[in-house]
């Protein structure tokens, strides 16, 4: 007997970074449709995205039962990739492009997927919302008389900077260290290092030109993008955006977890020992880590400053990222003393962020400015100091700096000079909560961010946020569009 159930997919691409957003979407769609939710992913990713909605603690309006992961046959050894690895996690950089390659080879599944869904429930899909990574898959919506959709998991800002930056490279119009990108305003230029050394080098034949100059393409000839951020947050960001796409954008962030109560973790048990805003907390995500030099001055900056601080830590670049900790990466005790004297907690490999950054005491976040920790830290009002090291994580940070004031950054790649002076002196600055100083309107100014992206989810009797609202926006847009196919 078929079934009468109206579906969406969606179609993330194969990173944590990416998954997770996805994953919350899912739940935001949900809990606000009618529709049944289908994730589609690769076999292995799908396990991850299983095992998180078990953990999930939705909100109490999200129908789990409508939302189904299934998956997509991926062979990996066929882009020269390791057995059993289907996401860039574990990943070295050399091979992460291999990784992005092979994403296009699930095209044809996604065919064979929804041939069958249209043969069961005789009728296509409302909509496929699919990874602005993935833009083939536009290409396949169209053909089943769905509404193709892109979603990028960053924040607008960073998401048009990425997609004009890969779509134009327009610093190889030029030897400037200096150069404007199209689409953006006279007044806010890049830098060559605030590029990934891939881009630098980039012509439009290397193979991240070749797979990211038609993905991102594909995306633009979509009925329109949704973006993981919040209209009031991101102003310049979402008119630079729109007008660069030309096409419908929907801010429907942030499409984040929520922390949730750990008394007895022993970072929240050391952090309950310190002072309000005193503690920089210092996470360079999952997948990202700075070289041994650098190891070397940031840990004896931090030692210098005197200020406390929860590093989670892991191998530097060049070593395996998911290995064991060698003493040598460090100044000859530095551990043993800043333990001892309960300056700084090291914590190895992974820690409970979203409590830590919700936690009183932190009062600052150096970051690699991905956008989910960025979303994670300023909704908590935290401030950020920024060391940006991959894809689009430099644009973020200049759009902290620049637009929102909540940042200072404190170097770039795993190739940027940083040295312990440097670190001791914006540490000060950002930990710095005397009235007027840098620190403190750093601190104001995460604080108001704070207040928009939580007040952007809020659903009242009277008034709805501006993200409840774009959801709202995007559904009857998908249902006009798709009665009209």
């Amino acid at each position: 007997m078929s079934s009468k159930t109206e579906h969406i997919i969606l179609i993330p691409f194969m990173a944590q970074g990416h998954l997770r957003p996805f994953l919350h979407l899912a739940l935001s769609l949900s809990s606000r449709t009618h529709y049944t939710i289908t994730l589609l992913t690769t076999p292995l990713n799908a396990e991850i995205l299983r095992e998180s909605l078990n953990n999930t603690i939705p909100t109490t309006t999200a129908k789990i039962n409508h939302i189904i992961i299934s998956e997509l046959p991926y062979n990996g050894q066929d882009y020269n990739l390791p057995p059993n690895i289907e996401n860039t996690d574990k990943l070295p950089l050399t091979l992460v492009i291999n990784m992005f390659h092979s994403a296009s080879s699930l095209e044809p599944h996604l065919d064979a997927f929804l041939t069958r869904h249209v043969a069961h429930h005789h009728r296509p899909p409302v909509a496929i919302i699919f990874d602005n990574f993935l833009g083939w898959a536009d290409r396949v919506a169209r053909k089943f008389n769905s509404v193709g959709i892109a979603f990028s998991t960053c924040g607008a800002y960073g998401t048009a900077a990425y997609s004009s930056v890969w779509g134009n490279l327009p610093h190889r119009s030029t030897d400037e260290d200096e150069f404007r990108v199209p689409g953006f305003p006279a007044d806010r230029r890049f830098r060559r290092d605030q590029l990934h050394p891939f881009i630098r080098i980039a012509d439009g034949t290397d193979a991240w030109s070749t797979f990211f100059q038609p993905q991102i393409s594909m995306s633009m000839q979509s009925s329109g993008w949704l973006v993981n951020s919040v209209e009031e947050v991101e102003p310049l960001g979402f008119e630079i955006l729109r007008n660069y796409l030309k096409l419908p954008v929907w801010a429907i962030g942030p499409l984040v977890s929520s922390p949730q109560s750990s008394p007895n973790d022993k970072c929240i048990k050391w952090l309950n020992t310190k002072e309000k805003d005193t503690v920089l907390y210092i996470s360079f995500g999952s997948q990202n880590t700075i070289n041994p030099a650098q190891m070397m001055e940031l840990a004896a900056g931090l030692e210098m400053s005197g200020k406390s601080f929860l590093w989670v830590i892991r191998p530097p670049f060049g070593f395996d990222i998911n290995g064991d900790f060698q003493p040598e990466w460090l100044p000859v005790g530095f551990e043993d003393r800043v333990m001892k004297s309960e300056q700084g907690m090291l914590v190895h490999k992974w820690a409970p962020q979203l409590e830590i950054l919700s936690h009183v005491a932190v009062g600052g976040f150096l970051s690699h400015c991905g956008w989910n920790s960025v979303l994670e830290g300023l909704r908590e009002g935290v401030p950020i100091i920024g060391w940006p090291l991959a894809a689009e994580q430099s644009y973020n940070s200049k759009m902290l700096v620049e637009e929102l004031g909540v940042s200072a950054e404190l170097a770039r790649g795993v190739d940027g000079e940083v040295g312990r002076v440097k670190v001791k002196k914006v540490v000060e600055t950002v930990l710095d909560r005397a009235e007027g100083s840098v620190g403190w309107a750093m601190k104001m100014a995460a604080v108001d961010v704070g207040r928009k992206l939580r007040g952007a989810l809020e659903v009242g009797e009277v008034v709805k946020g501006s993200s409840v609202k774009g959801m709202d926006d995007f559904v009857e847009f998908v249902e006009l569009k798709r009665s009209a196919i």
